[in-house]
């Protein structure tokens, strides 16, 4: 359960800005709260607490941002279609800022790629980094989103849109396809999540 010092007003203003709502705190010692992305934030004199299955978005948002992140995604799918999970790290100079894994549903081994991305970019817009360095092993998913190859299934198109929308979020960007081997705390997160679940 993330602990973040800070100044509850400024706070609630960059949580306000970013469009989520605060609500009057439950108790006589809480501030407000507000919830974001499946976890709650709680605000107390001089902190506030955020609880939830993944709390990453939320933190992003109450803390301070700018700078550069180096972004990784791996999608897994076991048979294709088959049970599908999503693995990402947000990293900086000063080490891991977010990572995560989750279980998808059924789906396709690209569509899994593209839900990692996605993942992955909402973690660090909510961060507000200002530029990205994003890295995957999915040559496909690399080249559709820097448009040097097609995208013709409708579902994937779809998904690219949502990864660009997401990269025009951020001052500058760029994404490079890497071996697995340099990838693989992202591979390993969404390989967790689907053995989690088995």
């Amino acid at each position: 359960m993330p602990v973040i010092e800070c100044d509850p007003d400024a706070a609630r203003k960059r949580l306000e800005a970013a469009g989520v709502t605060v609500d009057a705190g439950n108790t006589d010692h809480e501030l407000w709260r507000a919830s974001h992305a499946g976890a709650t934030a709680v605000a107390y004199e001089g902190k506030v607490v955020v609880q939830g299955g993944d709390t990453n978005r939320l933190v992003g948002l109450l803390r301070e941002g700018g700078g550069r992140a180096h972004v990784y995604f791996d999608g897994a799918s076991r048979g294709n279609p088959g049970p599908a999970a999503a693995g990402y790290v947000v990293v900086t100079g000063d080490g891991i800022v977010a990572e995560g894994g989750e279980r998808l549903g059924t789906m396709t081994n690209n569509r899994a790629e593209y839900e990692a991305l996605i993942r992955a970019l909402e973690v660090a817009a909510d961060h507000g980094f200002d530029e990205v360095h994003v890295r995957g092993d999915a040559q496909l998913i690399v080249k559709q989103v820097r448009g040097e190859w097609d995208t013709n299934d409708p579902g994937l198109r779809e998904r690219r849109v949502r990864v660009r929308e997401l990269l025009d979020r951020f001052d500058d960007w760029r994404i490079e396809h890497v071996p697995r081997e340099i990838n693989e705390r992202a591979d390993e997160l969404a390989n967790d999540a689907l053995d989690d679940a088995a």
